[in-house]
């Protein structure tokens, strides 16, 4: 955001200095990551705020002399075909995921998709940690045998 290597590292140290400090609003039903980077987020918009950069919209046209110019930026990264692959590679281990038995199911979906810790899983099923541990490495071995030909 910054795009400034030496105020990058500045503002993440300030936004780690505020989570340690606000760790008492945590919400502990979100995941600890989506909390951290809108704390960064928040810092990087206070610091743009603060140093009051000059902005214009790429949306909005730029008004010269008796015309207007339009902003086209190209993305350099842009890959269509990979953007394709990706979703269909994504779209094959859903299906994968949908097919696992249950109790598999369930503690893959609550360690991946919600970024539960294995403490959390065993909690919220009522189950011993190693029995959660245990799903969690046979759902991945299920997937990686249901998905290993599909995904070369």
């Amino acid at each position: 955001m910054v795009k400034n290597v030496q105020d990058a590292e500045d503002l993440t140290q300030e936004a780690f200095i505020k989570a340690f400090n606000s760790l008492a609003s945590f919400n502990e039903e979100y995941a600890f990551s989506t909390w951290l980077y809108k704390i960064a987020t928040n810092n990087c918009i206070d610091y743009f705020r603060k140093r009051k950069l000059q902005m214009y919209s790429l949306d909005k046209p730029i008004q010269y002399k008796d015309s207007e110019l339009q902003h086209e930026i190209p993305d350099p990264d842009f890959n269509a075909e990979k953007t394709i692959l990706t979703s269909e590679r994504n779209q094959l281990i859903r299906e994968a995921i949908e097919t696992l038995p249950k109790k598999y199911y369930i503690a893959i979906v609550l360690r991946h998709t919600e970024e539960k810790s294995y403490e959390e899983i065993a909690a919220i099923l009522k189950l011993p940690l190693g029995t959660v541990k245990a799903r969690i490495f046979r759902a991945r071995e299920m997937l990686n045998k249901a998905l290993k030909e599909k995904l070369r």
